[in-house]
């Protein structure tokens, strides 16, 4: 490698550190995160408990969590936990609090979504999605609601989309149920701030997780779950009404709530070529 090619790559290495560089008061704080054995939430409780968090990190499936857990037994407790279900939803809180005394911050990420058009949806399927995307919100909400009380403060990330703002053609059921958190966290946010408990949106660009591969999503619209868990981690104890990782997040943000429905047009046209393209597939040499 020349000295040139030397530098640049160091370049690049410092630059990556700096960006995984998380904020000191993050010590100590116990963070509870739902649907975190893969994706975005995997790899935020991993930044998490990197950064010195006290982890609890709850899915249907915890295999990729029992790993973590074992690589850093103190700071992180894997949990198996349904969020459609009531009774295990309030065992995981009542564990966590068991074993670190409080719950400062819950991350609602859990989300399931179903990629069919309108008219080949059967009722349960919708009612699946608003099971798990919404009231698996409500119902962690409900169970954690006593111990931020009981403290005086916390922090509720509830985790949306931006499809929820423009809409997406063929993801009714999923749209909807974002659509509807946001509603109910802006609502939320002004029951609970005299507690002195803040509950946000956050708004984390289009990635390739388990939740949007059915969307059919360009890749090249993609962004990388690892590196926005990161910053997402970055930004954990951030009390601003709406959370994005990044300006490019931002930025898509503002022109989606300008402009919903000729953006969810627009990704809906560039899903629709993308898939004409996968199933045409490779061009052919003349």
């Amino acid at each position: 490698m020349s000295g040139s090619a030397e530098r640049v790559a160091g370049s690049r290495d410092r630059k990556a550190r700096r960006s995984r560089r998380l904020p000191a008061d993050l010590q100590g704080k116990v963070v509870l995160i739902t649907g975190a054995n893969s994706g975005i939430g995997y790899f935020t409780a991993k930044a998490l408990a990197t950064a010195g968090c006290l982890v609890a990190a709850l899915d249907i499936a915890i295999e990729n969590l029992q790993v973590l857990a074992q690589s850093m037994p103190e700071r992180v407790l894997a949990l198996r936990c349904d969020v459609t279900g009531e009774e295990q939803v309030t065992a995981a809180c009542e564990s966590v609090a068991a074993r670190w005394g409080r719950i400062d911050v819950l991350v609602n990420n859990a989300c399931v979504s179903l990629y069919q058009p309108f008219e080949q949806r059967t009722l349960e399927s919708f009612a699946h999605e608003i099971d798990v995307n919404y009231l698996g919100y409500v119902r962690m909400i409900r169970a954690v609601l006593p111990y931020m009380k009981r403290q005086g403060h916390g922090l509720i990330h509830n985790v949306s989309s931006g499809i929820g703002i423009t809409g997406f053609g063929g993801a009714s059921g999923y749209a909807a149920t974002k659509g509807a958190i946001e509603g109910f966290t802006r609502s939320l946010a002004l029951e609970l701030e005299k507690y002195g408990i803040v509950c946000n949106l956050v708004h984390p660009p289009l990635v390739n997780t388990v939740s949007t591969k059915p969307l059919g999503l360009p890749q090249e619209l993609m962004a990388k779950a690892e590196d926005v868990g990161w910053k997402i981690a970055k930004r954990m104890l951030c009390t601003r009404p709406v959370v994005t990782p990044d300006f490019r997040t931002a930025a898509f943000l503002i022109v989606a709530r300008m402009f919903p429905a000729a953006t969810g047009r627009l990704l809906t046209r560039m899903t629709a070529q993308a898939s004409s393209r996968r199933e045409s597939g490779p061009a052919r040499a003349p």
